[in-house]
C-alpha cells in the first residue's frame, strides 16, 4: 500500500528533502549522510534529544556503568497539580485572607472594650498575631507538606480554616450587631 500525502500529518517530516537546510546553496546533501556530531554535554539537564540521530545522543549521554540506583525512577515523586487541586488551594488561600481581614475588623471593634481588661500593648500584640495566624498557617502548611501526600496537605489546610475562624468578627462584627 503506497503512503501518500494523507499520512504526512502523522509524521514529523524529518525525511522530507525540501526541509533540509543544512546543505550550502547549490549543493545537495546526500540522504545517507549521517547527522552532524552532537555533544551530549551541551544538552541541559532534564532535556531529551529527539528526531534523527537522537539514539546516538542518548547512548552517548548514558553513563558507562549502570547501577540499579541510577536507573530507577523515584516513585515518591508526585505528578503536577491538577485543576481541582489548584482551585482548592486558591479557595483555601482566599479563606485565609478573608479570615485575616475578619480578625482585623473584629479585633479593632473590640479594642476599646478589651483594653479595660488587658494592657494596651498586650492587646496590640495579640491582635496582630491573630491577624497573621491564618496567613502563617496557610504558608506553613504549603511549605511543610511539599513532599507529603495531598490528602495530608488538605487535611491541615481545612483544620486551619476550622480553628482560625475570626470569632470577634462573627460575635461583634457585622454579623453580631
Amino acid at each position: 500500500m503506497p503512503t501518500g500525502r494523507d499520512d504526512d500529518a502523522l509524521t514529523w517530516g524529518d525525511d522530507d528533502p525540501t526541509l533540509d537546510v543544512g546543505a550550502p546553496a547549490g549543493e545537495d546533501a546526500a540522504p545517507s549522510d549521517p547527522p552532524p556530531a552532537f555533544d551530549p554535554a551541551a544538552l541541559p539537564d532534564g532535556y531529551t534529544a529527539v528526531g534523527k540521530g537522537s539514539e546516538s545522543v542518548a547512548e552517548a549521554a548514558e553513563p558507562q556503568t549502570k547501577s540499579d540506583d541510577a536507573s530507577t525512577v523515584e516513585d515518591d515523586a508526585q505528578p503536577a497539580m491538577g485543576n481541582a487541586e489548584l482551585i482548592s488551594l486558591g479557595v483555601l488561600g482566599g479563606f485565609s485572607l478573608l479570615f485575616a481581614v475578619g480578625w482585623i475588623i473584629g479585633g479593632l471593634r473590640l479594642q476599646g472594650t478589651a483594653e479595660f481588661l488587658v494592657a494596651p500593648l498586650a492587646y496590640q500584640v495579640s491582635l496582630w498575631l491573630a491577624v497573621a495566624a491564618p496567613l502563617v498557617w496557610f504558608g506553613a502548611v504549603l511549605l511543610l507538606t511539599r513532599d507529603s501526600r495531598r490528602w495530608v496537605r488538605f487535611t491541615w489546610l481545612i483544620a486551619g480554616v476550622v480553628l482560625l475562624v475570626p470569632w470577634p468578627f462573627i460575635m461583634v462584627g457585622a454579623i453580631g450587631q
